[in-house]
């Protein structure tokens, strides 16, 4: 029977069906060294052999997403905490140890190894009720918009190889009215014999704002192209196929969309965050989402840090101040800080202001948007710890 250690070290190399998981001691030996099922029973097997080798054991994993949701719910359940080693630091360094094989075990004692030498990684909680619910919805409407990009750009592609005309005349991505004339009619004879009058009173009757605009411009195209081309009528199918999917996907972003508003605006800091001028609630969503628990960051540095929004310095030797953009950060937060300052300069205030005056220093769009999106960072952060709403003037304490 070996000894009870004080401290252990487990490495969780994650996976879809199983995960390979390695314990060592503080010499770097390895104690203990398995495969696990991605299974509830198999994993707090696991758990219990793991947790009676120590009485204190320090967790690392790989991934952080739904392929160990399971595993690190049950660490939570249990009172154990897991950091996140990037897969980029297990890559290098796989080189600091000897050999080149590279298997799951040996990944597994890396992570378990790079966690015992390191104290600086990031600790994974699992998200409460409400920030996982929006976790889902705003990742499955990511996919929905995803779909829709990719069935718009076939839809035009194979319209232009018939009708080049009408795929020139509407905005497909925007017009609902061009999508529902293309569940009826897709070639030029077609609009041609259908005529203004009724094609006009055929989208009406489907509810298409501006029908007749949309009649006419439809049949400018038409008189336009006199030749039928090859492949004309299996196109079409094609074409009627694809607008009706999209209609409908548009139908089910619709429904998604109004989910995330709900779920999002029963989080208790929803109105301060939405307070902030160009942040709506699907990127408050994102943010509440990319963000996590607020607590992690100790000041507005460290949040804007995590979006990628502060340089980091490359200096040697005589070279000093040479910064850089860097390159481990939450793309997705960084998505939301910058999307949402590109939206807050279309209106007159103080977020435009800032905008005009970087412009008008010498920067161009991006990196005017990118400073506005640092400062808002600051705003937003200050904004949730003092538990108060955005407002033009400053505060008191502060205009004092």
């Amino acid at each position: 029977m070996s000894k009870r250690r004080a401290c252990v070290w487990a490495g969780i190399d994650a996976g879809k069906g199983h995960h390979w998981t390695a314990a060592v001691d503080e010499t770097g030996a390895t104690l203990w060294s398995k495969k696990i099922d991605n299974d509830e029973s198999a994993i707090l097997s696991a758990l219990g052999e793991i947790l009676d080798l120590a009485d204190e054991v320090r967790w690392a994993v790989d991934i952080s997403g739904t392929a160990s949701a399971l595993l690190l719910a049950l660490l939570a359940a249990h009172g154990q905490q897991a950091v996140y080693v990037p897969g980029r630091t297990v890559n290098r360094m796989a080189g600091a140890y000897r050999g080149e094989a590279k298997t799951d075990a040996r990944d597994a004692y890396i992570i378990a190894e790079t966690a015992r030498h390191r104290r600086d990684f990031a600790t994974i909680d699992v998200p409460a009720q409400l920030a996982a619910e929006l976790a889902l919805l705003t990742a499955h409407r990511s996919d929905l918009v995803a779909d829709r990009v990719r069935m718009i750009n076939r839809l035009r592609d194979v319209l232009t190889g018939v009708f080049p005309a009408l795929e020139r005349s509407f905005d497909y991505s925007a017009h609902k009215g061009a999508l529902v004339l293309l569940t009826g009619y897709q070639t030029p004879a077609a609009i041609r014999r259908r005529g203004r009058a009724r094609l006009t009173a055929w989208l009406a009757n489907r509810d298409v704002r501006s029908a007749d605009a949309v009649a006419v411009t439809a049949l400018e195209a038409a008189r336009t192209q006199q030749t039928a081309l090859p492949g004309e009528e299996v196109a079409a199918q094609i074409v009627a196929d694809l607008a009706e999917q999209i209609l409908a996907l548009d139908e089910r972003l619709k429904r998604i969309e109004k989910r995330i508003r709900e779920t999002f605006r029963s989080h208790p800091q929803a109105a301060i965050i939405e307070s902030l001028p160009g942040m709506g609630p699907m990127l408050g969503a994102e943010f509440v989402v990319a963000a996590g628990d607020l607590t992690a960051y100790a000041d507005a540095g460290h949040l804007a840090s995590a979006a990628g929004l502060v340089p980091v310095p490359r200096d040697s030797g005589r070279r000093t101040g040479n910064l850089h953009r860097p390159k481990r950060y939450s793309r997705r937060l960084r998505r939301v800080f910058y999307l949402s300052a590109q939206t807050s300069i279309i209106r007159e205030g103080p977020n435009r202001d800032f905008y005009l005056k970087k412009r008008g220093e010498g920067c161009k769009h991006v990196q005017a948007i990118i400073a506005l999106a640092r400062r808002r960072a600051s705003v937003l952060w200050a904004l949730l710890r003092d538990g108060r709403m955005f407002t033009t003037a400053p505060p008191v304490t502060q205009a004092a």
